[in-house]
């Protein structure tokens, strides 16, 4: 990193947000799932990029992703199973955000849906800790993909080496540092804190 970082960019699900897509996921396939097939399945599924990108309803991702899974449910049921797997703001995140945004240019870029996206949004009140917020079913493009980090620079106006990054999966750190980002590979709050403790940001 040639500088000092002034841009934050968080990643949203399991490093700020509970986000429990796992382990139902491998209990509705009766364990043909391994984690890291559920794991992936959220990053690489076609009704999952569909959905997660804006390009269909939510009925539409419910009834394919019960066909692409062979689950017995109805598209209804499925959604109403979804929309439970984000649990909101893990604890210690909002006051976390407030103690940064004195200090730096605060971003999300998450893989979200409008279900999703619209309780942390509503409920949560999530959009306005944050000076940019970047969600792929508004802004069309996905992590890990190269085009959703080259947005949030085009956006935000700053250099790839200015920003400090936090997801927890490894093929969107990967993409970030090919970029030239600093980028951690995190779990939760604590993960967070002890990186930015280690850099002397908190």
């Amino acid at each position: 990193m040639s500088k000092l970082p002034s841009v934050i960019l968080f990643d949203l699900g399991g490093v700020l947000v509970q986000w429990d897509g796992i382990e139902p996921l491998i209990k509705l396939s009766g364990d043909r799932l391994t984690p890291e097939m559920a794991r992936r399945f959220w990053l690489e599924s076609p009704w999952v990029i569909k959905f997660e990108t804006g390009r269909c309803t939510a009925h539409e991702f419910a009834a394919g992703v019960i066909d692409e899974l062979n689950f017995s449910l109805l598209p209804d049921e499925f959604l109403e199973r979804f929309v439970s797997w984000d649990q909101g703001p893990l604890p210690g995140a909002l006051d976390l955000l407030d103690r940064l945004r004195s200090q730096f240019v605060l971003v999300c870029l998450s893989n979200n849906n409008e279900l999703h996206w619209a309780r942390l949004r509503d409920k949560a009140g999530l959009e306005n800790k944050f000076d940019y917020c970047f969600i792929s079913h508004e802004i069309g493009v996905m992590k890990p993909g190269k085009e959703a980090f080259l947005h949030v620079l085009k956006k935000v106006r700053k250099k790839a080496d200015e920003f400090l990054f936090f997801d927890d999966n490894p093929e969107c750190i990967e993409t970030a540092r090919n970029l030239g980002m600093s980028a951690f590979c995190v779990s939760g709050v604590t993960e967070v804190e002890s990186v930015l403790k280690k850099m002397a940001f908190l």
